[in-house]
């Protein structure tokens, strides 16, 4: 088998993009800017609501766009994931496929539902979810690949999993089989609410320490339990070898080995911050496993990120990755 850039686990969920407005969020009930497990009971419920606005389908799941990030741009990535024997777990299994995104998807599929996620992008570009992970919840170390993880050069995990015991496990036996075989692990906190409710799931993967951890502003100060972000950096550093603290349209903050480096996002109208922070954390694995320094790497993640959030989707094209990576780094 050949080797992998990066071997990432995460869950999988179709996502379905739908424009609405503050008073819509308010009359469903749904906190602004954040992630909110729901039955299918529930997310039924609120695409009948919106069954006339328009839909756009793609294959997603934190871990999976920063893989597909990976490939765009020209690394090699297998995903793990779980999908069901549907409309929705065949699309996402070929979506991939057709990204680049080496993967077993097609050979686990399982009767159920495929996971889906609803995004709900307000008019300052905040996003809202609501997420149904169906089979995806039942992620476990049986879909792992240990020979795939064995030649790859970094694990990438992402913090949504915790939510799921079955689905933790599997992180943790991911964790501990690249540390057998001397692959470096990247982990992402993926969203403030994991940490608000499933802390010592996220210590237990971080366990004595990351090689890479990646977070917003808000989940570093959280997990810091500090007011300012160099205060949060501060404890991060205690569990991580290195830290990437995106700031929005400030840029990141990128810490390693004794340096602390600003990156500075470019100026943009953003109209959707969806999947931003996932682009991110794939376009600078992408970069720090293609013999680019952190600085040039962040450059890179805050290049892709910013063109990201200037349109509505999850992720940028492959020619889109193409021409920022022309553009930073020259080739």
């Amino acid at each position: 088998m050949s080797g992998y850039d990066v071997y990432s686990i995460g869950h999988a969920l179709v996502d379905i993009e739908l424009e609405v407005s503050d008073d819509f969020l308010q009359q469903a009930g749904l906190q602004k800017g954040s992630m909110q497990l729901v039955d299918q009971a529930r997310q039924l419920e609120l695409t009948q609501l919106l069954r006339h606005r328009t839909m756009k389908r793609s294959c997603g799941g934190s871990a999976a766009n920063s893989a597909i990030a990976v490939a765009q741009l020209g690394g090699t990535v297998f995903h793990v994931g779980k999908v069901a024997d549907d409309d929705n777990g065949r699309f996402y299994a070929a979506d991939m496929q057709a990204n680049g995104v080496a993967n077993e998807l097609l050979t686990r599929l399982e009767a159920g539902d495929t996971g889906c996620c609803l995004v709900f992008i307000t008019p300052d570009a905040e996003r809202t979810m609501c997420t149904f992970l169906g089979v995806s919840e039942t992620l476990s170390r049986q879909n792992l690949s240990a020979t795939a993880l064995q030649n790859a050069r970094w694990l990438y995990v992402e913090g949504y999993l915790v939510s799921s015991p079955t689905a933790l496990e599997a992180a943790l036996e991911a964790v501990a089989l690249a540390r057998q075989q001397g692959v470096k692990v990247a982990f992402t906190f993926s969203d403030v609410n994991m940490l608000r409710y499933c802390r010592a799931q996220m210590d237990a993967v971080i366990g004595a320490g990351v090689d890479l951890l990646f977070c917003n502003q808000s989940e570093a100060c959280h997990y810091a339990s500090a007011d300012q972000v160099a205060a949060a950096i501060r404890r991060l550093r205690e569990v991580a070898a290195g830290v990437c603290v995106t700031l929005g349209g400030q840029g990141a903050m990128v810490y390693h080995d004794g340096r602390e480096i600003e990156i500075v996002a470019p100026p943009v109208a953003a109209v959707n911050t969806n999947g931003a922070g996932d682009l991110f954390a794939g376009a600078f694995l992408y970069g720090i496993t293609h013999g680019h320094d952190l600085a040039i790497s962040g450059q890179l993640a805050c290049q892709a990120a910013s063109r990201l959030v200037t349109q509505f989707g999850a992720r940028l094209t492959k020619d889109q990755n193409q021409k920022i990576k022309q553009h930073v780094l020259g080739v």
